[in-house]
């Protein structure tokens, strides 16, 4: 399983060291300013800590690099290779953990590079499957002495409950809707039924196609030859240099020197490319703390009026309410009021001429995934809307897609999952053990229909079968009539459950292109013939210090305004998970994120008893 490995170096260190030559830093003395010649500028981009999909605020520079926005990343790329200034890029790489989805994203950033005329340099001291096949898209690739290149495949896993569930007595009684529509299984089986089991290996031959394919264009190998290089893996850096699957292995002050050789000239590192300024507060000094107190109350920058792209994203399971601010923004989800008010937000505002909704999220509840649809389609009557699809947008992630003017995914992105699944989990037996008996009253026929109490009898049963196929026909409504005259075969054929990547979804007509943010951002302007504009994320990403603020003072704009009622955070239902959930973060984020979704399963299927979630929590290697 990928995981953050301990750095080496931090990243102020790495800063320090990298490009220390003298011939870095301008002209000899003697020389005067008319004369000098105009050092070329280097970017140096330091790849580390995990890749976000919305726009991470940080200040005060809090998370020290351990979290990046793939947004801004890049952005900043993309920055470099329209920079006249910049002459070559450097890619260190310090075990950044990214999805499949956001390995294309990357990938055509990196391309762009090239084809602008710029050369890409990347280094590593470790790889694994999907870093190489990010990194194998430079110029060159140099790597460590004594390193290893695990390129061994694809592994996935998927988390079942059932056995847990039988050991404190919780019985899971569930329906679904299509014979793929798996995602319940996790709490039913101890491993997937046999059309689940069909629909992954269908993503997983996808997944793992993309890959070859990405890794024998940079090599110019075939795919046969890249799928005998990841049988035959891992390698050491030597074998690696020996069978052509990195160019060089050299100690990291030999690239530096080589990059030195190959560009000549004077030259200016800049180990900050893009980046903002960020406020520089030594809270050593007395008055530091105070500096900072300044910095929170500062009054917000006026809105800009420039024409502008709106992106407004759609991430993690998508829940009902509105969100609450949380100090380190960790295991997100996607309200469905935050998102609702964001794009009225840009439907309203006459500066934004095209929306681009940016969708990473499995799915989740049907009631928040129809609020969203109902608030993307009001925005698409009055200006263009893309969808960008990111590592994941099924089930409901796709559910609030199907009715863009088009859609955008990766090459490896999983989508559509067009089904519904619902029940509920029964506790007597739990109980139980613990010596307690609950007895209950009821008035009402299907008063007890979601009672923990006993699985459903059949008249019950079929209540919540009836209420399912339509929501079923509701959600194939959607695809259909969102799809129309795009689908190139019937719903009924595609729908189910089944899961795709983004390159199978573009054969079946679920998706218009293959491309990312940016792609989708610049065929949103195109529609609208822009020229000059800004991209606009809606709402504001805001720090926790900033947001709380506002709450404190009364200040500013929320989505709860005029709301007689709210959510609250999921944890707040676990409060003995808390801890372990973050040392999980620290030590496993993919595994930690995979159980805190099932986390979030359970709490809407408590809630809804019926949602369009992902047949599959899974984790990659």
């Amino acid at each position: 399983m990928r995981t953050l490995k301990a750095k080496r170096l931090s990243a102020a260190v790495m800063a320090a060291v990298i490009f220390s030559c003298p011939a870095c830093f301008g002209s000899e003395a003697g020389e005067t300013a008319k004369t000098a010649p105009v050092p070329a500028v280097v970017a140096h981009f330091h790849l580390s800590g995990e890749l976000s999909e919305s726009p991470v605020p940080d200040p005060f520079g809090l998370m020290a690099g351990e979290l990046t926005s793939l947004k801004d990343l890049v952005g900043r790329l993309n920055k470099a290779s329209a920079d006249s200034q910049v002459k070559a890029v450097v890619l260190t790489f310090d075990q950044m953990v990214f999805g499949t989805g956001q390995l294309g994203e990357l990938r055509r950033a990196v391309e762009h590079l090239k084809s602008s005329g710029k050369k890409v340099y990347a280094y590593a001291e470790d790889m694994e499957t999907l870093e190489y096949g990010l990194l194998c898209a430079s110029d060159r690739l140099s790597v460590a002495p004594q390193s290893t290149l695990w390129l061994t495949g694809l592994y996935g896993e998927s988390l079942y409950a059932k056995g847990l569930l039988d050991k404190i007595g919780v019985q899971a009684d569930f329906l679904h809707m299509g014979d793929y529509k798996s995602a319940a299984e996790m709490l039913t089986r101890t491993g997937p039924s046999q059309p689940a089991a069909d629909n992954i290996n269908w993503l997983f031959d996808g997944l793992y196609g993309s890959l070859v394919d990405m890794i024998a264009q940079s090599r110019g190998k075939t795919a046969a030859q890249v799928r005998d290089w990841i049988d035959h893996g891992p390698y050491t850096a030597g074998q690696a240099k020996e069978k052509g699957l990195i160019d060089v292995v050299q100690t990291r002050a030999e690239f530096l020197a080589g990059i030195e050789s190959d560009l000549g000239g004077p030259m200016r590192v800049d180990n900050r490319y893009g980046r903002e300024e960020r406020n520089k507060i030594n809270l050593a000094s007395p008055l530091g703390f105070f500096s900072l107190l300044s910095e929170m109350f500062k009054a917000p920058a006026a809105a800009p009026q420039k024409d502008a792209v709106a992106v407004i994203y759609v991430e993690g399971a998508i829940v009902p309410g509105y969100s609450r601010p949380t100090l380190f923004g960790a295991y997100s989800a996607a309200f469905g009021g935050d998102i609702r008010k964001a794009l009225e937000t840009a439907a309203e505002d006459e500066s934004v001429k095209a929306v681009v909704l940016r969708v990473d999220s499995p799915g989740g509840s049907v009631e928040a995934s129809e609020v969203i649809l109902n608030a993307a389609r009001r925005v698409k009557a009055q200006k263009p809307l893309i969808v960008s699809m990111g590592d994941v947008a099924a089930s409901g992630g796709y559910y609030v897609s199907c009715s863009a003017d088009a859609i955008f995914a990766d090459e490896a992105t999983i989508t559509a999952s067009i089904g519904v699944v619902g029940g509920k989990l029964v506790t007597t037996d739990l109980w139980g053990k613990l010596g307690v008996n609950w007895v209950g009253h009821k008035r009402g026929a299907n008063a007890d229909l979601l009672t923990s109490a006993r699985p459903f009898d059949d008249a019950q049963r079929k209540v919540l079968s009836d209420y399912m196929q339509q929501a079923y026909e509701v959600f194939k409504g959607h695809v259909t009539k969102g799809r129309e005259g795009k689908l190139r075969k019937p719903i009924d054929e595609m729908a189910g459950g089944r899961v795709y990547t983004g390159t199978q979804a573009l054969d079946l007509g679920l998706v218009d292109q293959i491309g990312g943010l940016q792609q989708a951002v610049e065929y949103a302007a195109a529609k609208v013939s822009l020229k000059n504009y800004e991209i606009r994320v809606i709402p504001e990403p805001k720090d926790f210090f900033t947001e709380l603020m506002g709450d404190l003072s009364g200040e500013g704009e929320r989505p709860t305004d005029i709301r007689l009622s709210s959510t609250t955070s999921l944890l707040a239902g676990y409060p003995a998970l808390a801890p372990l959930l973050d040392l999980l973060q620290k030590t496993e984020p993919q595994r930690a994120r995979a159980l805190y979704q099932a986390l979030q399963r359970i709490e809407l299927i408590r809630r809804e008893s019926v949602i369009v979630m992902m047949p599959f929590d899974m984790v990659l290697q």
